[in-house]
């Protein structure tokens, strides 16, 4: 029998660069030999050494090794030890004047693409203070590799789970508990799931912070119920992280990518996490979706009530309107406000909302938007003001249109995705919508998101 020889691993091809632009996701584009070549980590006018990782069709997918010729906006400081690791922030090395530009340079090429960006309507973007450590909540993955308790984030593009323990975008609250978390893992040896095994116990960590209070709500999602080692490790994290007011637990067996399961457990403490955002308190359960720089997202509700001016004599409604946080702030000076959002736990946690701000003046339903506005339509004749805050894919034409046979005075429009922000805005424009004013609002430093604010209103109105 002939001994099997082992394959020699071939070096991977290195490429010299010059980077022309940055994606939408903010990775560096360069042109090679009629392909588009992305380079994470790379900025505009630098020329790069870049590994070669994978070459398709059209494009060449690669890995920075080193910056030949820096740019004037790239950052000397190093926050991160892990970006080219984990590669969640890609323009962690960027200043954060030039991320600030981008963004809403990002905003005026998608109203140029649909012929709606006139001079000076894009406000310069509002900063993030701090642009680190901003974000209050975190859904993490926990693994083992060689025995060692890894808790962190997929790398971008894969499974391979990169063990973060001092996430600078994190709040510092959430890394004192995984650091905790990670340790005392380890020393209970607690059963962690295993994707290629299908089997085991701990599979996610879900971290909620309260900037405001400095308190923590923590999630363990289990792959099956547990009453023995999850309750034991939950005690001793309020003991050791005395900020930790409540611990859940979520119940998910399934073997896809979700993170969430239908069933949630209260293992220890209170059942929710209440912040002061804004003028408003929310109570924010464990499986609630809220933004995750509620500084930022403080704001906008804000900057949205604001604009809307109301009095006792409006009317408005809040579409997509989570746990009612923009609803909430309408509330406090119109007469009468609606909310709808597809999510019933949602459209719970936000009535509990009204009534722990003492806001009578709310009514929420849970369905789907364009078929509840339809609903309401008879009740909203006098509509005086529209909120829109719908998911990165933008409404749907339906809801557009229902919305535009109602025809209330102004709309609002919060997004978090430009593209899709710049195709509804034309329908609303070509219905007799006038663009007043575009805010971009740096909701996550360090990445290529951008959220946007945008007040219109009708012609004549």
């Amino acid at each position: 029998m002939k001994k099997q020889q082992s394959k020699k691993q071939l070096p991977r091809e290195t490429l010299k660069l010059t980077i022309n632009a940055l994606d939408n996701e903010g990775i560096g584009l360069a042109s090679h030999q009629r392909k588009t070549a992305l380079v994470q980590g790379a900025l505009p006018g630098e020329t790069v050494l870049a590994e070669v990782e994978h070459e398709g069709r059209t494009h060449i997918y690669t890995r920075l090794r080193r910056v030949l010729r820096n740019a004037p906006q790239r950052t000397a400081q190093i926050a991160c030890e892990l970006e080219q690791s984990c590669l969640g922030c890609p323009l962690i090395r960027m200043k954060y004047q030039a991320q600030l530009a981008y963004k809403q340079q990002r905003v005026e090429q998608a109203l140029a693409r649909e012929q709606l960006l006139r001079d000076e309507l894009v406000s310069t973007t509002l900063a993030s203070d701090p642009p680190f450590g901003y974000r209050a909540n975190a859904k993490l993955v926990i693994g083992r590799k060689r025995e060692k308790v890894l808790i962190g984030l997929y790398r971008r593009g894969s499974h391979e789970i990169i063990d973060c323990p001092d996430c600078p975008v994190h709040h510092p609250l959430i890394n004192k508990i995984t650091a905790v978390l990670r340790e005392e893992i380890q020393r209970q040896k607690v059963s962690v799931y295993s994707p290629q095994h299908r089997r085991g116990l701990l599979r996610y960590l879900l971290i909620r912070v309260s900037p405001t209070k400095n308190k923590a709500l923590v999630t363990f999602v289990s792959n099956d119920r547990d009453l023995q080692q999850l309750p034991k490790l939950g005690k001793w994290l309020m003991r050791k992280v005395p900020e930790v007011i409540a611990v859940h637990q979520n119940v998910n067996s399934s073997t896809g990518n979700v993170i969430l399961g239908q069933e949630t457990l209260k293992l220890h403490g209170l059942p929710d996490l209440i912040d002061q955002v804004g003028d408003i308190r929310l109570r924010i359960g464990p499986e609630a979706f809220f933004q995750v720089n509620s500084l930022q997202a403080a704001r906008i509700y804000t900057m949205v009530r604001e604009w809307a001016q109301l009095t006792r004599k409006d009317s408005a409604i809040d579409l997509y309107c989570g746990i009612g946080g923009i609803a909430l702030h309408l509330a406090q000076d119109a007469g009468q406000v609606y909310g709808i959002e597809y999510i019933p736990e949602a459209v719970r946690n936000a009535a509990d909302n009204a009534e722990l701000n003492g806001l009578k003046n709310c009514r929420f339903v849970s369905g789907d938007a364009a078929e509840e506005l339809q609903k309401l339509a008879p009740q909203l004749k006098n509509l005086t003001l529209a909120a829109l805050n719908p998911p990165r894919k933008g409404c749907s034409k339906e809801l557009l249109q229902e919305l535009c046979q109602i025809r209330p005075q102004q709309i609002i429009y919060v997004s978090c995705d430009p593209d899709s922000l710049a195709r509804d805005l034309r329908l609303l424009v070509d219905q007799s919508y006038q663009l007043v004013r575009v805010q971009p609002v740096d909701m996550f430093p360090q990445t290529s998101h951008v959220e946007t604010v945008v007040q219109l209103k009708l012609s004549g109105g």
